[in-house]
């Protein structure tokens, strides 16, 4: 079950190697201060971002505007993270179905 926290915690990682230091202000869920509440949110907005940026970088591709190379980069890294957030969601179907089919 430690799979989807895994996979976000390692999303996150590694879209922080390349990410400004503007993204520090969001507060992992490890660290005194911060919550669940601060980390999905945050691991939404990061999500969110990076398919806007793979959509960008398209739309700019397209207009003979962008390196190939890093359109199917961006492209790549939008793709894994709809995978992900996929895979998160149905993790928390699965899980929700699971409580309301427990006995009382």
């Amino acid at each position: 079950m430690a799979i989807p926290a895994a996979a976000a915690a390692a999303y996150r990682a590694a879209a922080q190697m390349g990410a400004p230091a503007a993204s520090a202000a969001i507060a992992p869920a490890n660290v005194p201060g911060g919550n669940f509440t601060d980390f999905l949110s945050g691991a939404i907005k990061d999500s969110i971002s990076t398919i806007r940026q793979g959509e960008h970088a398209a739309t700019q591709q397209v207009q003979g505007k962008a390196n190939l190379v890093d359109v199917v980069q961006s492209v790549n890294a939008a793709e894994i993270t709809l995978d992900t957030v996929v895979a998160v969601r149905d993790k928390v179907v699965a899980a929700y179905q699971s409580i309301m089919n427990m006995p009382i």
